[in-house]
């Protein structure tokens, strides 16, 4: 049983360290709710929006970016009701954009202090900008924001390794696993032969 479950960490670590040399992570910047209730969440679905469908394909290479990092964090995607909603949007002309700074979201997690007070941010983007946003649907209200912030508007969003690079850039600052995944993981480990 040990023996096994050695291999099975020693496979997964491996990935692990080929995905962080599969890519190179880009300057992202996020925001976040401090009502945001980041570990009870489990299953999430996208927000529909038509300029998505604009992208020339790069729409369904970035919603599947996201959802093998959502999968990867233990999430499921449930089409009724589910705990989140998440949308993306590429903006091809570069903008002012009201972002917040904020305490490290780990650092902010161990204490959950809901009564700070937001500190705004003007913050300039590039053309071909990538923001992903996560709404917590019974809240109707977003509780985090991910977006790159320099040297983006290189990306090409028809190469899905440029698009999957963007999206591990991004969703990399949204380190939360769904709630009760870890748990299921041990118990699956402990119970393998």
């Amino acid at each position: 049983m040990k023996s096994r479950s050695h291999l099975i960490m020693i496979g997964a670590l491996s990935v692990v360290i080929a995905s962080c040399f599969s890519y190179r992570e880009l300057p992202v910047e996020y925001d976040y709710s401090y009502k945001g209730r980041f570990d009870k969440y489990s299953n999430y679905d996208f927000l529909i929006q038509s300029e998505n469908e604009e992208l020339e394909g790069g729409g369904k290479i970035i919603q599947t970016a996201i959802e093998s990092h959502m999968k990867f964090l233990g999430y499921k995607r449930k089409d009724s009701k589910p705990d989140l909603l998440l949308s993306f949007r590429v903006f091809v002309d570069s903008l002012n954009f009201r972002g917040y700074n904020q305490p490290r979201i780990e650092d902010w997690m161990a204490k959950q202090d809901r009564d700070l007070e937001y500190d705004r941010l003007k913050i300039g983007m590039k053309e071909g900008t990538l923001l992903i946003q996560i709404f917590d649907r019974k809240q109707k209200t977003s509780i985090w924001q991910g977006y790159a912030t320099d040297y983006y508007g290189r990306v090409n969003f028809s190469d899905y390794r440029d698009v999957n690079n963007a999206v591990k850039s991004i969703l990399n600052k949204y380190q939360f696993f769904a709630d009760g995944f870890l748990d299921e993981q041990k118990k699956i480990l402990s119970q393998t032969p």
